[in-house]
């Protein structure tokens, strides 16, 4: 299977460069693009950039230039409570939560697209990973903010109830995904949670020197299982 993975920033893009084992590097419409295997995989992955415009763009560049059988969001995301830090959560559907197009549109529906856009059912039905703690199934929340306040969980748990995680790139990539006819699944590590502590912001600093790489190992796991 040919798989693209796209990551928002070049700290994700580190944690996830040694699962991959040997790396060749290209470059294509200014990005760069990162070619190897996880398991029986042909892995392309790339950077895109912070929010859902970086995302879209680089998507489509994936998308065109590479052809997967399956495009992977990871990284990380802001949790809502329903998963720890360290979690992984693999969302079974993205939605946004700062969308709305108006009459005859739905709140968070982009015109002309599903409400929510459903995961990858090859990853979706992996029982093995129904079996793990560390990994949850839900929505995952996607919008142009970086969500740092209880209050702004809360509008989006009032808008989805059952949302696991919130980031800002993975419902722009979900749509590009559902307009290129190209499979697509959000799985995403829990770097902090809004409200959980006094200081938010620190507890996102300090995710990145908490040895994060065993969860992204279990990404390498849920990848090779495919």
């Amino acid at each position: 299977m040919k798989i693209g993975i796209i990551v928002a920033m070049g700290k994700e893009m580190e944690l996830l460069l040694p699962l991959m084992g040997e790396v060749t590097t290209s470059q294509t419409d200014g990005y760069e693009l990162f070619s190897g295997h996880i398991g029986p995989h042909e892995i392309t992955a790339m950077k895109c950039g912070i929010g859902k415009v970086n995302a879209a763009l680089g998507c489509m560049t994936m998308i065109r230039r590479f052809a997967p059988d399956l495009v992977i969001n990871t990284g990380v995301a802001g949790g809502t409570g329903a998963a720890r830090v360290l979690d992984v959560v693999v969302a079974d559907r993205v939605a946004y939560h700062d969308v709305w197009c108006g009459p005859g549109t739905l709140p968070g529906q982009a015109a002309g697209c599903p409400s929510q856009f459903p995961g990858a059912p090859c990853v979706l039905a992996m029982q093995t990973l129904r079996d793990r703690p560390e990994v949850k199934f839900g929505l995952v929340a996607s919008g142009d903010v970086f969500v740092d306040s209880p209050e702004t969980v809360t509008r989006i748990l009032t808008m989805y109830p059952d949302a696991v995680g919130v980031d800002m790139e993975s419902g722009a990539l979900a749509q590009t995904c559902h307009k290129a006819g190209v499979p697509f699944i959000c799985l995403r590590v829990i770097s902090d949670t809004p409200g959980q502590v006094a200081d938010n912001g620190a507890q996102y600093e300090s995710f990145w020197t908490a040895a994060p790489r065993e969860a992204f190992e279990l990404v390498k796991q849920i990848i090779a299982g495919l």
